[in-house]
Order: structure tokens, then C-alpha cells, then sequence
């Protein structure tokens, strides 16, 4: 398996956020990911909100 990426500069927010994370696996991705999401972005973490972060991660590095 290859480097993933989730990058929010691809998705508007309120709070104009401009993270990427990206690591070597999906699961310490998504935990990262999930992590983010509630922390900055005020989510709750849901089954739903992993599947729906899981359906953006792209493949390689994030983009500079």
C-alpha cells in the first residue's frame, strides 16, 4: 500500500482550513483524520463520519 493523503483545502470550511494529512495506512490515516475533524472542525466521531472521511482519501503525497 502506498502513501494516502486527506487534504481539507479541497473541502470550504468557516474556519478556512488549510491542513494535509497524509500517512502510510488507511487505519493511521483515518485515525489522524478523524481526530482533526472532531478537534478543529467540531465533529462528531460516527461511523458514518469515518465512512464518509474514508471515501476522500486520495493516493500519494498531498499537493504543496
Amino acid at each position: 500500500m502506498g502513501r494516502k493523503y486527506i487534504d481539507c483545502r479541497e473541502f470550504p470550511s468557516a474556519n478556512n482550513c488549510t491542513v494535509a494529512i497524509s500517512a502510510d495506512g488507511e487505519d493511521e490515516l483515518l485515525e489522524a483524520a478523524v481526530q482533526h475533524a472532531v478537534a478543529v472542525h467540531q465533529h462528531q466521531d460516527t461511523p458514518e463520519l469515518r465512512t464518509q472521511l474514508k471515501t476522500l482519501f486520495k493516493d500519494g503525497p498531498p499537493p504543496a
